[in-house]
């Protein structure tokens, strides 16, 4: 069973990664410094949760995780890679709405995230076709 797992940038710069729906019994939260420790520290939990149904008998399902970002956490976390000036070339928005929703301070409609979405996969198969001589 396919379960999403949001990441989450905090305050303090750590990241969380949590369960995004209710369909799984039991809760489980990762966290760390970094997206990779927040995603281990998770898949940590799911196997100690796992050893324990199995230690009581308990029946669990085999879940396939898929992470995702919020656009806040996405954005902190790619801005030394991807600049938010090149994210306003690259998607269309505006620089001062992208720093808005890195800090907090707004929240993208449903209608925005799709558009940033949709022009970062864009990008991604384009990056995808790259060969060089």
């Amino acid at each position: 069973m396919k379960v999403k797992v949001i990441i989450e940038r905090g305050n303090d710069g750590s990241y969380g990664a949590y369960i995004g729906s209710n369909n799984v019994p039991f809760g489980i939260l990762g966290d760390g410094k970094t997206v990779q420790e927040a995603k281990a520290d998770f898949l940590n939990s799911y196997q100690e949760i796992r050893a324990y149904y199995l230690e009581t008998n308990k029946k669990i399902i085999e879940y396939d995780f898929d992470f995702q970002f919020d656009i806040a956490s996405f954005l902190a976390y790619y801005g030394s890679i991807l600049s938010l000036a090149g994210m306003e070339r690259l998607t269309g928005v505006n620089q001062g709405q992208l720093s808005h929703y890195v800090t907090g301070r707004r929240k993208p409609s449903r209608r925005t995230i799709e558009k940033i979405e949709n022009k970062l996969h864009e990008f991604g198969k384009e990056l995808n076709q790259v060969e060089f001589i």
